[in-house]
């Protein structure tokens, strides 16, 4: 499908993050005790030390399956894939590290990273049930003429899990909500991620 008017262009990669480069900007903020976007509240100062905690360790642990890899590395044209997201944001810290791991893979990938609220016209071309849900991926042919696939903000798995929590907390605190979800990042070790990037992925080979 064509997108000739989205508002990803030439200029918005050139500008945005490789991975290496944003986890050294995330440890920039850390160590200047500021994070991205407008709240510079305690609590997401916290966050954004956890979600560096968390990606340097998934750097070390990540693993992705035979299957995946050897799809990955059958790409034979040039990809562009553009991650929206901020340095507080949990999901993103436990889901990127995998995905750019998956973009080693192949050097027709291009992963490039954008914080969500420097470029609120390309998070609004790409809401989640009419929010600015992140993580985000959107991969694109290289010349931005064609997307590809999305993904995100997060395995299916946590979605129902989020909207039963909104529904229902069954007395549990966010925070501890919040502690159930990333218990299960760790446990799931990326296995649905992986999943459901298989056929996104293979749909862009047809």
């Amino acid at each position: 499908m064509e997108f000739l008017s989205h508002p990803v262009t030439q200029k918005v990669i050139d500008q945005a993050f490789t991975y290496s480069k944003f986890v050294e900007f995330t440890e920039q903020l850390v160590r200047e005790n500021r994070t991205t976007g407008s709240n510079q509240s305690e609590a997401y100062l916290e966050y954004t030390k956890m979600c560096l905690q968390r990606m340097r360790r998934w750097d070390k642990t990540v693993k992705v399956s035979p299957k995946i890899e050897k799809l990955v590395q059958s790409i034979q044209e040039a990809q562009v894939w553009l991650l929206i997201t901020e340095a507080w944001c949990g999901d993103g810290s436990q889901s990127i590290p995998y995905l750019a791991k998956l973009a080693e893979l192949n050097p027709k990938i291009e992963l490039r990273i954008i914080m969500r609220d420097e470029f609120p016209e390309i998070m609004d071309a790409y809401l989640t049930h009419g929010a600015r849900s992140i993580p985000k991926l959107v991969a694109f042919t290289r010349d931005l003429k064609v997307e590809l696939f999305t993904w995100g903000p997060k395995p299916n798995y946590l979605l129902t899990r989020h909207k039963e929590y909104k529904h229902d907390s069954k007395g549990k605190s966010y925070k501890e909500f919040l502690e159930e979800i990333h218990l299960w990042y760790a446990r799931n070790k990326n296995q649905d991620l992986e999943s459901e990037l298989l056929p996104l992925i293979q749909s862009t080979l047809l």
